[in-house]
């Protein structure tokens, strides 16, 4: 039976997936997750045994990042395993790795050893620190390029020490921003007959997501700094406590600072002069916050959230992670999926947050159990039962 497909957008792209852990699976997520053959290379050691960085094949974590794709073995470091993997690549599109940069090369499988045998290959690397360069060998981790990237400078409260994001940021853009590179090379291919080298580093990523905190150092030379649930140019823009909980509220610009302050019931605000213009907010942005804060704890969060957007202020309920997937607008959106198996586990994941409307995303296939689909994807690619046998046999796959 053909393999499931999860969209018929990148159906016609074979995808040869090196990734472990998080930054290069995300990548090749994004791949699966619009249709692409992806194969899931598991390493086979000489031993015949496996190795899996990232965490339990059962756990959900490993599966929400490796839907939609299927599985092979593979020892990269028999000489027979990399005659296996080139045969591979001559037919492939693409190859995702997320090796050390000096790994792949060791290997022989890096971009310019697969480029002699398939000039259109598109060969999606992510490290932590770049491909060259003086941090190029480190071991690339989320926390060290958060903080090499500027983002726990200016995350957390004011005076408590820098602070890392709740998510593992870094790795998770350049699994994007890769995926990216990688369509784009795949476009540009259309044009050109030839293939390229897609590059990208947690480092890079990080500090390409600092935006206009970034900017505004490179501008103006202005050093951002912590500033807790503040926004640090939008006032009053912050976290409040309510009657049974908190809320956020968002004010840009004049005309709906007039609409919050008449909507918390407090009109004179608009015209006090500490608070009247937005440098006079920024300046006075503690006095604002806590008198904003006693008129919001007077009633509940739902009330709050309900009167200030009649009133055309944004605001938002502040949820635990349960209660944002039991929201009314979060189920309507259909984020969270089941994915279909013939072993009737549990498996929900979360979705894409995109639509395309002819060629939608969907969880068409569970997480490959260790190389399962191994002589499937060996015979579609040409190997013959008596090789494959052997290759088993040799412990090659």
């Amino acid at each position: 039976m053909p393999f499931p497909r999860a969209s018929q957008a990148l159906s016609r792209f074979t995808v040869l997936d090196l990734t472990r852990v998080r930054s290069g699976p995300t990548c090749v997520r994004q791949l699966a997750d619009w249709g692409a053959n992806v194969i899931k290379i598991d390493a086979l050691l000489e031993d015949g045994g496996g190795e899996q960085p990232g965490g339990p094949r059962q756990g959900s974590d490993f599966q929400n990042l490796h839907r939609n794709k299927r599985a092979m073995t593979l020892n990269l470091k028999d000489p027979k395993g990399l005659e296996v993997f080139k045969r591979l690549a001559e037919q492939a599109d693409v190859v995702v790795e997320n090796f050390r940069p000096d790994v792949k090369a060791k290997l022989g499988i890096d971009y310019e050893s697969l480029r002699n045998i398939n000039p259109r290959i598109v060969y999606g690397s992510i490290s932590g620190f770049g491909q060259d360069g003086p941090y190029h060998k480190r071991p690339g981790f989320d926390q060290i390029a958060q903080g090499m990237g500027g983002l726990m400078s200016i995350t957390g409260a004011p005076g408590e020490g820098p602070m890392r994001v709740g998510i593992p940021v870094a790795d998770l853009t350049a699994g994007l921003f890769c995926a990216i590179g990688i369509l784009t090379a795949l476009l540009e291919r259309d044009v050109s007959g030839e293939g390229q080298w897609v590059q990208t580093s947690l480092l890079q990523a990080q500090i390409f997501m600092l935006d206009f905190q970034a900017s505004r150092w490179l501008m103006e030379k202005d050093v951002a700094k912590q500033a807790g649930n503040n926004h640090p140019t939008s006032i009053p823009t912050g976290v409040f406590k309510t009657s049974d909980g908190y809320i956020n509220i968002a004010t840009t610009g004049g005309r709906i600072w007039e609409r919050c302050a008449q909507a918390i019931g407090a009109p004179e605000l608009v015209t006090n002069p500490d608070y009247a213009t937005a440098p006079a907010r920024s300046k006075n942005r503690d006095a604002l916050n806590a008198t904003i804060g006693k008129l919001t704890e007077k009633k509940s969060t739902e009330t709050w959230v309900r009167e200030l957007n009649d009133a055309g202020v944004p605001c938002g309920p502040i949820y635990s992670i349960d209660q944002m997937f039991d929201d009314a607008q979060v189920r309507h959106l259909g984020i969270a999926q089941h994915v279909p198996n013939d072993e009737n586990r549990h498996i929900q994941l979360v979705g894409q947050p995109v639509t395309l409307s002819r060629t939608p995303s969907k969880m068409a296939a569970r997480p490959p159990e260790f190389g399962e689909q191994t002589e499937e994807v060996l015979a579609e690619f040409g190997f013959g039962k008596d090789e494959i046998a052997e290759l088993r046999q040799r412990k090659v796959v």
